[in-house]
């Protein structure tokens, strides 16, 4: 987690969210909202990263992965994790706005899922990270 959170922290005018794959205890790929950036909706950094490791390791089905992220995912993100079959996701804030993995929503039921989700891992900090971003754009 504490990986996605200095990714969290270079998101520059994103909302600050860091996430990575992790595939036997390594890192094989990691991203950060880049939407305005790169001026695409679904550059969020869950996407990101799945499509990073999808082309590394030249599947789609990422059954062996997991997912460190920040922020709990979307329902877009959430709906592309279950697809991508990650076994586990552990996050960092609850979004009991749109968060799809049991704030607002579980997607997962949606799907029959049985992805394990670990939620509040680091949550001061990824708190502390959304929280000043959003007093600054305020």
């Amino acid at each position: 987690m504490k990986r996605a959170i200095e990714l969290a922290k270079q998101a520059g005018a994103e909302i600050p969210v860091g996430a990575i794959i992790v595939k036997d205890g390594e890192i094989i790929s990691y991203a950060y909202n880049r939407k305005e950036e790169l001026k695409d909706v679904t550059a969020h950094a869950e996407i990101l990263a799945i499509r990073e490791a999808s082309k590394k390791l030249a599947r789609w089905r990422l059954d062996d992965c997991e997912m460190y992220v920040t922020l709990e995912p979307c329902p877009m993100c959430a709906w592309a994790i279950v697809n991508s079959r990650i076994k586990t996701v552990y996050f960092g804030s609850y979004d009991v706005n749109y968060g799809a993995l049991g704030s607002s929503i579980d997607v997962r039921k949606l799907a029959n899922s049985k992805m394990k989700v670990y939620g509040g891992i680091m949550e001061a900090e990824c708190d502390k990270i959304l929280n000043e971003y959003f007093k600054e754009l305020r």
